[in-house]
């Protein structure tokens, strides 16, 4: 008996020796203790939750080396290795987790229309159902600050550079050609149509090292990664018909889109004030092939695009006008690939090539323009931890360019070669959810000039309060001339600008306010002797200039039930010394007010949505030669009021209208002088105006899918 007791005696305390007491207390890096933080060791079911004080304690009967595993929500999980019987009164300090949904960004001079964004300032729906764009997305960020209404031209004209100086990236690769030709004084359009993207960034300003020659903005567009089910998109309008469809199997799929587009019956219907001898028409494909590796996405883009027209349009100084035509096709091949190489590496890689050929005719002349462009990229990523992130890579621009001019008397051949081979690096450094910081360096050398080009950009953010933060950034940025000076001189530098941008950003339940300020400075940019480009021009790379102004954008889609809208106001200070000019001045293009108002009403009763858009912009400059005074002078303010209506006949069949300007407002984008005076020493002039004072759309869409929910409302 004496023995049995003696045994149980030595097997108790046997087992009470096994067990060892686990202790200690959690803060944050500020020593302040967290409450109800999960602490356990990892594999097992031994663990606590801390109390007020942040303190923790439990026993285990694990012994030797293991990981303690401590974790709350906002926090970094941490894990400690030691030994069991090291782990008592133990300090843990836990940082917050920097990638949380109210962890600061870095959007000096960027705006977001993407779902998957933290802060998205538009949606990809926005950007195609904005009663101005006629479903354009160039037409509808001209809505967000920091654009200039160039009503004539539809290109992208952002804080006083010209539509040159803002490039497009499909999937990080560039598009060398990327708007559809238009006659004079006649609104372009993009080539690639809302159907295929679904994430697009567009930065005013301060963007990433990985991007270069663009002197004042990028546009960045994304591809759709998965289609989330197969469907058929039909589309019949007053101008034309388009066609998509999405097929998709286990690990890949297949989307395309086509459109036809035919002005004739519209201008039969809707005359304008041009001369058609043969009304635009143009047509278009694209296509999308998606395959899901084992360790990434391999997308393949292609795009291709005709258009064909002739007019004749008045001029002060023809009694008869001025008689063009154009012909145009364009091909554009992307192939992109993303994946994972282990150890939080990431590489992404692609290539894009862009066949683009003009065939213009003004009167007895004769212009073959014949372009082939190359981009070769390859981008690789680290991700050291949330806290520290790297990327660099390497890219190759190629460019072939050649055009032949003849007339009565003349037959040349003008072009140029030019290869730019850029590197680039930049660190994200994220030291907690209130502060984080971006530099990077990147470096071209162009083949033309035989120059190398280094360019350090940074971008710092900080959230002051849980809604609100302040974001600066800085950055010098480089872009060869355009290829109308390039054809003719080569003996010359790349054109450079310097960033400064102090942004402040509020975010809260559906509201958005953004306000920025900014100062661009300008160098090395180009000079000439004559009144246009041409090939007895005298060329240099002397010019100056500067462009400063604030931007405002508010956005609300909570506070009125169904309606969603934005404003957007920006004031632009600019002057260049370039080009033929004498002295410094605001260039024609610039306008110093911009003002939009856009909004859309969901009516249930009617199964409606009603949108309203409405531009307004300050008058533009002109040169008056009865003053004899550079650009001097101003045109009238720019007023436009859009309306669109989709009405869901149900829910796969829309009926649309839409109509542009429809006040009428008489606006005039500039003047024609004539070339000689009259009998009084006057130069007579002509106002140069719309083609047409409004536009008016109707159109029927049908989507046929495997839900049987779906429909294009978000293409119109």
């Amino acid at each position: 008996m004496n023995k049995l007791i003696t045994i149980l005696i030595l097997l108790i305390f046997g087992i009470a020796n096994a067990q060892t007491t686990i202790s200690g207390k959690v803060t944050d890096t500020k020593n302040d203790p967290i409450f109800g933080a999960n602490v356990y060791l990892e594999g097992t079911y031994d663990g606590a939750t801390t109390i007020e004080d942040g303190s923790f304690s439990f026993t285990t009967t694990e012994a030797g080396a293991q990981t303690l595993v401590i974790s709350f929500l906002s926090f970094e999980t941490k894990a400690v290795q030691m030994d069991v019987s090291e782990m008592h009164q133990l300090i843990i300090k836990l940082r917050e987790d920097v990638e949380s949904l109210d962890a600061v960004v870095l959007s000096a001079g960027t705006f977001e229309a993407n779902d998957n964004s933290k802060v998205s300032v538009l949606k990809p729906l926005d950007v195609v159902t904005t009663a101005s764009a006629l479903g354009d997305f160039v037409s509808a960020l001209q809505t967000l600050p920091g654009t200039s209404n160039v009503s004539e031209d539809g290109r992208l004209f952002v804080r006083g550079g010209n539509a040159d100086e803002t490039q497009i990236f499909i999937d990080g690769i560039r598009v060398f050609t990327p708007y559809t030709p238009s006659p004079n004084n006649s609104p372009t359009r993009g080539r690639y149509s809302p159907f295929l993207f679904d994430g697009i960034t567009f930065s005013t300003g301060g963007y990433s090292s990985e991007y270069g020659q663009a002197l004042s903005s990028v546009l960045l567009l994304n591809t759709i990664d998965e289609p989330a089910q197969e469907k058929t998109d039909i589309g019949i309008m007053t101008v034309g018909a388009t066609l998509g469809n999405t097929q998709k199997w286990e690990k890949s799929s297949l989307s395309f889109n086509v459109s036809y587009i035919n002005l004739g019956p519209y201008l039969a219907v809707f005359e304008d004030r041009n001369d058609w001898k043969t009304p635009y028409s143009g047509a278009q494909g694209e296509t999308v092939f998606r395959q899901k590796l084992d360790n990434g996405m391999l997308k393949f883009y292609a795009a291709f695009d005709t258009s064909n027209f002739e007019l004749t349009q008045e001029d002060i100084n023809d009694v008869d006008g001025i008689d063009f035509k154009l012909n145009n096709s364009n091909f554009y091949l992307n192939t992109s690939y993303k994946g994972v190489l282990g150890s939080n590496w990431t590489m992404t890689t692609g290539v894009s090539y862009t066949y683009a050929k003009n065939k213009i005719g003004i009167e007895a002349s004769a212009i073959d323009g014949t372009e082939n462009s190359a981009h070769i990229k390859m981008k690789l990523k680290k991700r050291f931890h949330s806290r520290f992130k790297l990327n660099f890579g390497v890219e190759q621009f190629v460019t072939d360019y050649k055009e032949n001019y003849m007339d009565n008397t003349l037959d040349e051949t003008y072009g140029y070669d030019n290869n730019i081979t850029a590197g680039f690096a930049e660190a994200d450094l994220i030291f907690s959810k209130d502060l984080a910081l971006k530099v990077g360096m990147r470096a071209d050398y162009s083949s033309i000039f035989k120059s190398t080009e280094v360019a350090p950009r940074a971008a710092l953010a900080y959230k002051t309060s849980k809604n609100g933060q302040f974001s600066l950034a800085y950055g010098n940025f480089f872009q060869n001339p355009n290829r109308d000076v390039l054809k003719f001189n080569q003996d010359l530098k790349a054109e450079k600008t310097a960033h400064y941008i102090l942004n402040y950003q509020y975010v809260n339940n559906g509201k958005i306010f953004r306000a920025e300020a900014y100062r661009k400075d300008y160098d090395n940019l180009i000079k000439y002797d004559t009144d246009f480009v041409q090939y007895d021009s005298d060329f240099n790379s002397s010019g100056i200039g500067y462009a400063q102004g604030l931007d405002f954008f508010w956005r609300d889609n909570t506070s009125i039930k169904n309606v969603d809208y934005w404003l957007s106001y920006s004031y632009l200070d600019t002057e260049r010394n370039y080009q033929n000019f004498e002295s410094a001045a605001q260039p024609n293009y610039a306008t110093n007010h911009n003002l939009s108002v856009v909004g859309k009403y969901w009516i249930d009763k009617w199964k409606s949505q009603v949108g309203v858009s409405y531009n307004f912009s300050s008058g533009r400059p002109y040169t008056n030669p009865n003053t004899n005074q550079l650009l001097s002078e101003r045109t009238k303010s720019f007023n436009s009021l859009s309306l669109n209506w989709a009405y869901l006949l149900d829910q796969q069949k829309i009926l649309y209208f839409s109509v542009n300007n429809v006040l009428g407002f008489r606006n005039i984008n500039g003047y024609q002088y004539s070339n000689t005076p009259d009998m009084n020493g006057q130069f007579q002039r002509s106002a140069l105006t719309p083609a047409a004072d409004q536009f008016f759309f109707v159109g029927f869409f049908w989507t046929i899918s495997e839900d049987k929910q779906d429909n294009q409302l978000d293409n119109l």
